[in-house]
């Protein structure tokens, strides 16, 4: 019997760290040493010695020969989403007389484009500068439309779009 809760409590302890192992590597801390994160926690482990407080071994870092020292992952942008990035570039162009475009889309939640860039999903409203834009609508599975509007200062005009598919969905042979 005592046998049996030995493997139990080895089986806790060892669930219990990889528990805790997964939850902060999953929340960017690191790795940290499993060890001492179960001792902090206070539970004890059956047969393994103690470590020291080390720090957890860092990342190693990646660099190309034409990147001249910089790391080769990817940088996070502490800014707002692109989308809203474009969204605000364009009200801020609107200027003294600005326009506003309502644009709606069938079916919903198409992709908004204006000019080539990405100002968010339909339905939305938009504060833009009077002048001509290239209106897309893109659709999750491909469909598309696209228009180009004209508008005069102080002007408030609502586009609707049917979105339709941009590629065959079926092929016929004769």
């Amino acid at each position: 019997m005592d046998g049996r809760y030995q493997i139990k409590k080895q089986f806790y302890v060892v669930t219990r760290r990889v528990l805790q192992l997964s939850l902060l590597f999953s929340m960017g801390c690191g790795v940290v040493s499993a060890q001492s994160t179960v001792e902090a926690a206070g539970a004890t482990s059956v047969g393994a010695a103690a470590t020291s407080s080390a720090k957890p071994p860092a990342w190693p870092s990646v660099t190309l020969p034409d990147n001249k020292g910089k790391s080769s992952h990817l940088a996070a942008t502490s800014g707002p989403p692109a989308d809203v990035a474009n969204r605000q570039a364009l009200e801020q162009r609107a200027g003294q007389n600005p326009s506003k475009l309502l644009i709606r889309s069938i079916p919903t939640a198409a992709q908004v484009w204006i000019d080539g860039n990405f100002v968010g999903n339909s339905p939305m409203l938009l504060v833009l500068a009077p002048g001509k834009y290239l209106l897309e609508l893109r659709g999750q599975r491909m469909e598309h439309a696209s228009q180009v509007v004209d508008l005069l200062p102080k002007e408030t005009r609502e586009v609707a779009l049917k979105l339709a598919v941009r590629y065959p969905t079926r092929a016929s042979v004769r």
